[in-house]
């Protein structure tokens, strides 16, 4: 299976032009070479691709026929992330959260609490 097609299979890119698009930029390497699209993917390659300026990794298990559900892809790929570049990923989501563009109204009581558990810590 081509490396696009598998990438966008496991719902890692939202749509397979966006896994080439990521390609083509040499964001994806597979077994620390860089990879074209039609590279072939097989069981046991380690994918590592950058998105977002977080750089995720994966252990091909099996390759899928077609995309996959959801609650499937564990059946396809073992994640394996270092702790760091998923740490990284949880503070990009907590800025997005905090920078509200002007004009955007009051914040919803659910911001609110959000903010509030953010600065105090979250001692809970």
């Amino acid at each position: 299976m081509r490396i696009d097609k598998f990438l966008w299979s496991v719902r890692k890119y939202k749509t397979r032009s966006l896994a080439s698009e990521a390609l083509r930029k040499d964001r994806v390497t597979v077994n620390n070479d860089r990879a074209k699209a039609s590279r072939e993917v097989r069981v046991g390659d380690k994918i590592s691709f950058r998105k977002d300026s977080i750089e995720f990794s994966i252990k091909v298990l099996d390759l899928p026929k077609s995309r996959l559900g959801a609650k499937l892809v564990a059946d396809y790929i073992t994640d394996i992330t270092t702790p760091e570049e998923l740490e990284k990923q949880n503070f990009i989501g907590l800025m997005h959260k905090l920078n509200r563009a002007k004009g955007t109204g009051r914040p919803t009581k659910k911001d609110r609490r959000d903010l509030n558990d953010f600065m105090d810590g979250d001692e809970d």
